[in-house]
């Protein structure tokens, strides 16, 4: 029995990285400390892909790697404007050679940012964003607001670690010298854990936000005495809470980032954050999901100058969400493969978005089972990031961390995969120019 220490955990945004693991006989037998429930249930697995596998006559037929990597990439090749779509659930290193791939293919590269907080992305780029590293939350914090977002059950390690519930240089009573408010349309399970909750109208985020702007500017007179069913009152305790603060720091969830207004949402919490700067030191930040949404966005960026739906089909990076974003593609029936790397859209994309997504080439790329495999027609097993593969991650805070290998395994990492992949269709070009 080995104990390892200081494992990394590639769940979600969190990113925890004080986890404590037993490990025989190249099997992890139990995590000790650190690892939240859901955490916990991915270090110790689950059901795996066994075997890489090709549909034939309906059915997944098992095959070697060789085998599936080649017919993916001639897949590829000969699409005219395939899909690459996913990537949040794997490492820096795969996104890559992924954006290499999109380049070599004029391809569109979209992850799933597009589906969840985009929105946020795209305000950031507008005006901004007043933000923080996590430890700094931790150490300086006492007024947490947690906004469209219930890290309670989405999050689980997120308050112990990093906000309400963690004790730090400056915070070091913990939860005894700290304040929380939760904004939401229903009371979620972290709400009920809240000193303030703030029950809001389904799409009134905007409202409330000006509202609550307008008194932190001291402009309370022009507030009515009620804004997205919240009344008067309730805004000015909310906002004396800020005043009254050292720090105040909002997370905001999807909540914020699908209802009507979308990206103006972001943009009108990050101007309440600058109202707060009147008063307080005050930061924002958007609650990210998968545990390298963050690094896709930042690989992105670096490579091709924007985060997420990317079309290289003109020879260059062109950028229009709305127009080339995963599911308005697949919705106009715009292009003729996909590949689905880390993701899963069969379980969360909209119904006509799929209905397209079901009549053309599918590979996924994934190490486990989901509802994408039951349609795609190449399925490769991939070796799990931070568990059997290492490589750099981006927490939601956009801090670097790296992954590490605590397992050996015969599974490829996404990297090798991609490689290999853009290897078969480089020697095909050559071969047809011959």
């Amino acid at each position: 029995m080995v104990e390892v220490t200081d494992v990394v955990c590639s769940l979600c945004g969190c990113v925890c990285d004080d986890i404590v693991l037993e490990v025989e006989n190249n099997e992890i037998v139990k995590v000790k400390k650190g690892a939240c429930s859901v955490g916990k249930a991915k270090l110790l697995g689950h059901e795996r892909i066994k075997s890489p596998a090709i549909r034939e006559n309906g059915e997944l037929r098992e095959c070697s790697y060789d085998e599936a990597i080649k017919k993916a990439a001639e897949i590829l090749y000969k699409s005219r404007r395939s899909l690459l779509y996913g990537w949040s659930s794997t490492v820096c290193e795969a996104h890559k050679v992924g954006v290499e791939l999109t380049e070599d293919l004029g391809a569109v590269m979209d992850n799933t940012a597009s589906v969840c907080h985009g929105p946020s992305v795209l305000a950031i780029n507008d005006v901004g964003l007043p933000s923080c590293t996590l430890g700094e939350v931790k150490n300086r914090a006492d007024l947490i607001i947690y906004w469209g977002a219930n890290p309670a059950q989405a999050h689980a390690n997120h308050m112990k670690r990093y906000s309400y519930v963690s004790k730090g240089y400056w915070t070091e009573e913990g939860k005894k010298g700290k304040k929380m408010v939760v904004v939401d349309v229903r009371k979620t399970m972290t709400a009920k854990m809240a000193d303030v909750f703030v029950q809001i109208k389904q799409g009134k985020d905007y409202q409330v936000f000006s509202a609550l702007r307008a008194i932190l500017r001291g402009h309370e007179d022009v507030v009515p005495d009620e804004v997205g069913g919240v009344p008067k009152e309730q805004l000015l305790e909310v906002a004396n809470m800020v005043k009254e603060s050292k720090f105040v720091m909002t997370f905001f969830g999807m909540g914020v980032t699908h209802t009507g207004a979308r990206h103006n949402n972001i943009v009108n919490a990050i101007q309440f954050t600058r109202a707060a700067h009147l008063h307080t030191k005050a930061s924002i930040m958007p609650l990210r999901g998968h545990y390298n949404v963050a690094g896709i966005n930042q690989v992105c960026t670096w490579e091709t100058g924007f985060p997420f739906a990317i079309d290289m089909s003109r020879g260059y990076a062109w950028y229009n969400p709305g127009e080339q974003s995963a599911t308005d593609l697949l919705y106009r029936g715009d292009c003729d493969a996909a590949m689905i790397i880390a993701s899963d859209p069969g379980a969360h994309f909209p119904g006509e978005s799929l209905k397209h997504l079901a009549k053309i080439p599918v590979i996924q790329i994934d190490p486990y089972a989901n509802p994408t495999t039951e349609f795609a027609d190449v399925v490769i097993p991939a070796a799990v990031s931070g568990i059997e593969a290492e490589g750099n991650v981006y927490r939601m805070d956009n801090v670097p961390i790296r992954l590490r290998k605590i397992l050996d395994t015969d599974y490829l990492p996404d990297e090798e995969i991609l490689q290999r992949i853009l290897t078969e269709i480089r020697a095909m070009r050559e071969k047809e120019g011959e």
